[in-house]
Formats: structure tokens, C-alpha cells, sequence
């Protein structure tokens, strides 16, 4: 009898997991939401939108766009968390996720997720208010050595266009006057009104550039970008920095792996696409692709160094 009973569990095991396959080599039967925790508009945006247009080249059905924003991206991310786990909830972030956890902006982890892929990454930029009286990032040093806590930055407290600009403070020595936003947009809208003199931003606002409403200070990459040879590296001008922001995509913890998988495949799929990687190089961004157990090793070594970079500023949680 016992024999009997185990063999009948063995198949009701068996028949409810090709039940499972079965409904997962439909997936997806809905549209998938895709949550961005930042403003329309916003470099995040601009660069997920398009994703987002190229899979409908290979998944049946959509992605829908929906920003929800606040707290330095982790209302969103909140959202994202909560929502059941079950393939139709991605969520877009990038290194902010480690920022807010270890600031204490957040009690969000990257931990409360499971990884999908690694999509691009993007270098950080310091760029001025096109009057803003430097040229270069050793001009902009030396006035705030002279005038500590007085020049404003805008910045996404908590996130990674705060951590870039607290490392500069660091390496250099000065004081800068922080002044909050959420997400690159509204801190756009800032700093061509005149209200902030500084922030960070990407290859993105070169025309803004061209125009002469901003000033483009250094990159935060290892060698010049071929795109702005003429501006040096942090490095170059005494800064030792190297810093650019990553995004990637998530879902809820505990997804079924068969929609982890081919959502997986559809991020490999967009990052081969050249529609894909010419609609990111006009965002001033580069198509780096990792597969999920390649982003999840990344996340591990981020949230390490976010943590000890943290700490070092004396901003670590409590």
C-alpha cells in the first residue's frame, strides 16, 4: 500500500510539473509590466524605452512601460518587490539599488530579486551650467577649495549620481552644496535654469553642449570617449575615478525559472539587435550584455564596493 501511495505521488508530481511546462511554453500570454523607478524623460527612461519597443520583436507580447518614482527609485522598486512572482512584473535598476540599500535611503536589496541579465552601461559625466565660470574639473576644484559648501550639485540622494560626485569630494578635498531631484530629468531642467551650477549626465546632453548651455567638465572613464576626445578624463585632470551606471533587469523573488529563462533570452536576443545598440549609442551608452549568472556575480561585486565606498564617505546605514 505504501509502495502504491508513493508511486501515485511520484505521478501527480510528475503531471503537475508537464502541467507547469506546459503553461510556461505559452509564456508570455499577457503583457509583461516593466517597472521604471525614475521620471519620464530621465536617462534611465530614455534608454529602457527602447528595449522595451525592440522585444516585440521576439516575445509575443508587450512590455509595458509604467514609471513609478520616488525615494531615490525605490518606490519603484518597492512595487516591483511586492508584486507576485510570476513573470509579468521586470523591473529596470541600475547601481542606485546598492546605493540606497547601504546609505539607508532604502531597506531594499538587490538580494529581494532574482536576475535577469545585465543590458548596458553608461559613463558618468561631471557637467556644468554653460555660464558656470570653469572650463575643467582642476578649475571647478580649485574655486571650491577657495569656497567650501557653496557651489550646488544636484544629485539623487542615495543613488549613484550622489555616490559620483561624494567620490570627487573625496579624491579632490572640497565641499560641495547638494540639492535633491529625483532621477536625471528634473536635475536637467535644474541646471539649464541656473538653479544648480553642477551635476552628473551622460553623452546624452552633447547638444545642450554644442549650444552652450552646459559645460562638459570630464568622463569618469579609463580612456578619453571617442565621442568627446577633446574632454579629458577624471583621471587625467588628478582625479583617480573611473564610475558609469549599469542597468539591468530583475523580478520578484522566487519567479519561475522558466520565465526567467525567457526573459533572459529575450535581453540577449535585444542586446544583438542594431537597431538596439544604434538606439544606445545615440544615448551615449554601450550594450554590455550579461546573462543572469554573469549579472548576478556583477551585482555581489557592486554591492561590495558600493558598500565600502559608503562607509568610507561616512554615510553608511545605521
Amino acid at each position: 500500500m505504501t509502495t502504491r501511495r508513493v508511486g501515485l505521488l511520484f505521478l501527480m508530481a510528475a503531471v503537475a510539473l508537464a502541467a507547469g511546462s506546459l503553461a510556461f511554453a505559452a509564456y508570455p500570454e499577457r503583457p509583461v509590466k516593466l517597472i521604471i523607478p525614475w521620471a519620464a524623460g530621465g536617462d534611465t527612461d530614455a534608454t529602457q524605452r527602447p528595449f522595451a519597443e525592440i522585444a516585440k520583436k521576439y516575445l509575443d507580447q508587450p512590455l509595458v512601460v509604467v514609471n513609478i518614482t520616488g525615494a531615490s527609485g525605490t518606490v519603484g522598486a518597492r512595487e516591483a518587490r511586492g508584486a507576485p512572482p510570476d513573470g509579468y512584473t521586470l523591473l529596470s535598476i541600475h547601481d542606485y539599488i546598492h546605493a540606497t540599500y547601504w546609505t539607508g535611503v532604502g531597506d531594499i536589496s538587490y538580494k529581494d530579486f532574482d536576475p535577469v541579465c545585465l543590458i548596458t552601461s553608461t559613463p558618468e559625466i561631471m557637467t556644468a551650467h554653460g555660464k558656470a565660470p570653469w572650463s575643467n574639473m582642476r578649475e571647478l576644484v580649485a574655486d571650491a577649495k577657495k569656497r567650501p559648501g557653496e557651489i550646488t550639485v544636484g544629485a539623487t540622494l542615495g543613488s549613484t549620481s550622489h555616490l559620483f560626485p561624494a567620490k570627487i569630494e573625496q579624491l579632490a578635498g572640497i565641499k560641495l552644496k547638494y540639492v535633491s531631484y529625483e532621477g536625471l530629468a528634473p536635475r536637467m531642467t535644474a541646471i539649464l535654469g541656473g538653479h544648480i551650477l553642477l551635476t552628473d549626465s551622460n553623452l546624452t546632453q552633447l547638444d545642450k553642449v554644442r549650444a552652450g548651455q552646459l559645460k562638459v567638465l570630464g568622463i569618469a572613464t579609463d580612456k578619453r570617449h571617442p565621442e568627446i576626445p577633446e574632454v579629458p578624463t577624471l583621471r587625467e585632470q588628478g582625479i583617480d575615478l573611473v564610475y558609469g551606471v549599469n542597468r539591468g533587469y530583475v523580478v520578484p523573488k522566487g519567479t519561475p525559472e522558466a520565465a526567467v529563462v525567457r526573459l533572459e533570452e529575450l535581453c540577449q536576443k535585444v542586446s544583438k539587435d542594431p537597431a538596439f545598440v544604434d538606439a544606445m549609442k545615440k544615448q551615449g551608452t554601450d550594450v554590455n550584455f550579461l546573462d543572469r549568472k554573469g549579472y548576478a556575480e556583477f551585482m555581489t561585486k557592486q554591492d561590495g564596493w558600493t558598500a565600502e565606498l559608503v562607509q568610507a564617505l561616512g554615510m553608511k546605514r545605521k
